[in-house]
């Protein structure tokens, strides 16, 4: 039986990248049980710590602010290792390919469960677009783990390649973001084997819940093996705060704290509100604490972001909020297209079809671009910094 206290490394794993930056450093880490430092802000993404016990510790995306670490057992992704191993037949026969930097947890999730369970691994972070779904298919990869924003660009570099079909993928894991159905159905199209899963957690939590090929559109999936849900709703409505319970959850903040992470009994709040369907299905509303009132009512910008990725020509989308002396608060509403078709009134007509009428945003701005974080998700704060630079 394994030890759950620390990371094992699988006896047949290979690192086919073996020249990325702090591979070497992990796999002396799962070698030795010594504590592994990740950071995607540092000069190197992975440093060595002390042993007995050994940690993992890792940056939040930081999509909310300065960027905190986590502490967490090895045994909260252990046991999650053993649930990917069954559920999904992994075994040392397959090979994996991670698309981001060593130092973004999804990242370094990934390449330690490959080395855990004893399959190859080969990370491409260092490969544009084009040499990435080359190494894809010249490593005959079966399991892939990435973003929404790398997954886009993979896209774009098979088309490129002028790849077509990619057909000894099983297994495609996103986190960091949603998927649009537009990059979900390219997606099928590139792997034509391959199930895609959409895994909705954080730093904090890691899994929450993962979608399959039956989840509504919306939806974030059902809830993953161990895991336990409580939702709090106030005044009758239909959302509410979600409070996790699992084997999963981390054991604090190793650097800077967030108001919004408390903890009640077994029961751990990040701040996120949703409901559940009759059929056990989740649907998020939005980060407590990205919550605005608009005209007195309650407005989440991430539904407005939803809203507007369902375009085909949204690549990315970014709503912050500024005060507004009128309605309490006005959404700014930052969409990356290079398409000329989509316009600013283009998006506000279709948000008026889905969304509440206080949240269809007046200030659309199409840009070719919109700042990412290291993590793969848009800057806010820097969002936030250029409207006040407006007035």
């Amino acid at each position: 039986m394994k030890n759950e206290m620390k990371f094992t490394l699988g006896r047949h794993s290979e690192i086919l990248t073996p020249d990325v930056p702090g591979i070497d450093v992990l796999f002396d880490c799962l070698r030795r049980g010594a504590t592994i430092k990740a950071s995607q802000s540092a000069g190197e993404p992975i440093a060595a710590g002390g042993v007995r016990p050994q940690w993992l510790m890792c940056e939040t995306s930081g999509s909310s602010g300065q960027p905190k670490v986590i502490r967490r057992k090895p045994d909260t992704w252990n046991k999650s290792f053993a649930i990917a191993s069954d559920r999904f037949s992994i075994s040392s026969d397959d090979t994996y390919a991670t698309l981001g930097a060593l130092g973004h947890s999804l990242t370094l999730y990934a390449t330690v469960e490959a080395l855990s369970l004893g399959a190859d691994i080969c990370s491409l972070t260092n490969l544009g677009p084009q040499r990435q779904v080359r190494a894809v298919q010249s490593f005959g990869v079966s399991i892939l783990y990435a973003t929404p924003t790398q997954l886009s660009l993979l896209l774009k570099g098979a088309a490129l390649a002028q790849i077509s079909a990619l057909p000894h993928v099983r297994h495609i894991f996103s986190g960091g973001g949603k998927l649009s159905s537009r990059v979900k159905d390219a997606l099928h199209r590139l792997f034509p084997a391959a199930h895609v899963h959409e895994i909705f957690g954080a730093s904090e939590t890691s899994f929450i819940t993962m979608s399959d090929e039956n989840t509504p559109p919306g939806s974030v999936g059902r809830l993953y093996p161990g895991v336990q849900l409580r939702i709090a709703t106030t005044d009758n409505a239909s959302a509410g705060e979600l409070w996790v319970a699992s084997p999963y959850l981390f054991d604090g903040y190793e650097a800077g704290d967030h108001p919004d992470t408390q903890w009640d009994g077994a029961y751990l709040s990040i701040g996120e509100m949703g409901y559940m369907d009759g059929n056990g299905y989740l649907f998020l509303s939005g980060r407590k604490n990205r919550m605005v009132t608009v005209a007195d009512t309650n407005v989440f910008p991430e539904e407005v972001e939803r809203c507007v990725m369902q375009l085909d020509a949204a690549q990315q989308c970014a709503v912050v909020t500024a005060p507004d002396k009128k309605r309490g608060n006005r959404l700014i509403c930052f969409v990356q297209s290079i398409d000329e078709s989509l316009t600013p009134a283009v998006v506000h007509r279709h948000c008026q079809m889905i969304v509440g009428q206080h949240s269809v945003p007046k200030d659309i701005r199409i840009v070719d671009k919109i700042p990412m974080l290291a993590a793969g998700k848009p800057d806010l704060q820097l969002l936030r910094e250029i409207v006040a630079a407006d007035g």
